[in-house]
């Protein structure tokens, strides 16, 4: 689904998005969220990177209903750049039939990118053989990008020598006044639990925060993170500041 690495020193990026699943707390079917895809998508493809769509367990992709610009929610109507990627056939398709990361090879990337939606908090959060992956691609010298709900599996990453990967890290993610907007604006409890009360009960590391809805990304060596959806692009331009074009 992507170029041969074939260029010199075309940097590669392989995004990571979450499986279709269901939530336990409202029983929708949730997957990833549009603009955590293609804003970095967007970010990246215009410094000349290369980026690879996968997802943990391979296959076809599905978006979060209010993500979606033609939603009838009209949540997200105002996304003109994930329209463009939806009603593009080419762009689209990389989101269908996508390869599982363990066919995916480290070797080839500079970074790994984590999208977002309301299915990492179901499909990611416990999935021990991506939070490996992630472990791995960190001590492997790779920039770790990762967005919104994304940022959940940073609660339970370990590296080789037991310590959570966001030991003495500072890092962001969804934020609980945002949870509490999303709840009130549905009317009901939607999240399992929220990433900021977990990861503050963490000891050694330093999640913060900024304004709800605002773009905000912060960078801490190799980890880069987002707060929610309007910081994909933040996040991936941080990815870019640090690899060069």
């Amino acid at each position: 689904m992507s170029a041969s690495i074939d260029t010199l020193g075309t940097k590669r990026v392989l995004m990571i998005v979450a499986n279709p699943g269901t939530s336990p707390t409202t029983g929708w079917p949730v997957g990833f969220w549009w603009a955590e895809v293609t804003h970095p998508y967007w970010t990246f493809t215009e410094a000349g990177y290369e980026v690879e769509i996968v997802s943990p367990k391979g296959g076809d992709l599905m978006a979060d209903g209010f993500s979606d610009p033609e939603d009838d929610s009209q949540y997200s109507a105002h996304d003109i750049i994930s329209l463009g990627f939806k009603k593009s056939a080419t762009h689209s398709a990389l989101l269908e039939g996508t390869k599982p990361i363990a066919e995916a090879s480290l070797d080839d990337y500079d970074a790994v990118f984590v999208a977002g939606g309301q299915s990492p908090m179901v499909t990611m959060i416990d999935d021990e053989e991506l939070h490996a992956f992630i472990a791995k691609a960190y001590e492997a010298g790779k920039v770790i990008s990762i967005v919104c709900h994304g940022t959940s599996i940073l609660l339970k990453t370990r590296l080789s020598n037991g310590d959570l990967l966001v030991k003495g890290k500072t890092w962001t993610g969804f934020a609980d006044a945002e949870e509490q907007f999303a709840d009130d604006f549905v009317g009901q409890k939607i999240q399992p639990f929220w990433i900021e009360e977990e990861a503050r009960k963490l000891e050694d590391t330093n999640f913060v925060v900024q304004s709800v809805f605002k773009p905000f990304a912060v960078r801490d060596g190799n980890l880069i993170t987002g707060q929610q959806q309007f910081s994909g692009a933040a996040a991936a331009e941080l990815v870019v500041e640090t690899l060069g074009r």
